[in-house]
């Protein structure tokens, strides 16, 4: 059995999805919910990082686990570490994030690298994973796409290496199901520089409309991320987006090729396929 934590979220959906085919699975919700993915080896538990008696109820008779959770405040990592070890849980595949190797100290990095420390003492077998930004960001502009036909974003010729979360999920997968992983860390980039301005050329040319972008000020993207992030986290996410602007997000790498056989996915090729959650597609 395997268990997959954040089925609902970017990443964690795609990787109960590619398991559900060959594999006994089992998802981690909150809340009783319809399953992110079906399948007649696929199983829903209901359990909460913050009731270790739900932790191990889930993890009982798991033997690997994909762990999908960065809490700024709250120990759920530790806690979910803590259960793992417990249920004997063989190994652990932890989400964590490229930040991690820059040259940054913000609240969120420094968080991280917290965590991953925690999976690498935990006393299980273990695997990070630090992707960078996901392509699938970009779908927070389809209010806006389809609200008048522009994106908007700070810093808008920063560049990065975005990766197709499907490309992630196929390297969690053979983490999870596959031998010779303990011990590894995995930086996991898309394989071109694209800034969010060329991000919406591309995604206008998908759609088949030009797209406007417009840039925000400091000022402007601080208070839109305070309408969903308290002031720590605003911040950390500021000074990462200042980092990038200075070219300190360049990081370049093959792994994706080398672990799954097939090159990395591109952004168009990510937008091709998910042109339709945008407006007017």
């Amino acid at each position: 059995m395997i268990l997959v934590t954040g089925a609902t979220g970017t990443v964690g959906r795609e990787v109960a999805r590619q398991l559900a085919a060959d594999h006994a699975v089992r998802l981690m919700s909150r809340t009783p919910a319809r399953p992110a993915v079906s399948g007649p080896r696929v199983e829903t538990v209901v359990a909460d990082f913050a009731r270790p008696d739900s932790l191990a109820r889930a993890l009982s008779g798991v033997r690997a686990a994909f762990l999908v959770t960065c809490h700024p405040a709250e120990p759920h990592d530790e806690r979910f570490l803590e259960a793992a070890v417990a249920e004997g849980v063989g190994h652990v595949v932890k989400l964590s994030a490229a930040v991690v190797e820059d040259d940054t100290d913000d609240f969120l990095t420094l968080r991280q690298r917290v965590m991953e420390e925690e999976v690498r003492s935990c006393g299980t077998g273990w695997t990070l994973l630090r992707p960078r930004a996901f392509m699938s960001n970009t779908l927070s502009w389809a209010d806006s796409i389809g609200r008048d036909g522009t994106v908007g974003a700070l810093y808008g010729n920063a560049s990065n290496a975005p990766v197709d979360p499907r490309d992630v999920a196929r390297v969690a997968v053979r983490a999870l199901t596959e031998r010779g992983h303990a011990g590894r860390t995995y930086t996991l980039v898309g394989p071109e520089q694209l800034s969010a301005r060329q991000q919406a050329c591309i995604l206008g040319d998908v759609l088949g409309r030009p797209l406007r972008f417009r840039e925000w000020t400091v000022r402007e993207a601080r208070e839109r991320l305070a309408h969903g992030y308290p002031p720590p986290v605003v911040e950390a996410l500021l000074k990462r987006a200042a980092l990038q602007a200075g070219g300190g997000k360049t990081l370049r790498g093959d792994a994706l090729a080398s672990l799954t056989g097939r090159a990395a996915g591109t952004f168009r090729g990510w937008a091709d396929d998910h042109a339709h959650c945008f407006p007017g597609s």
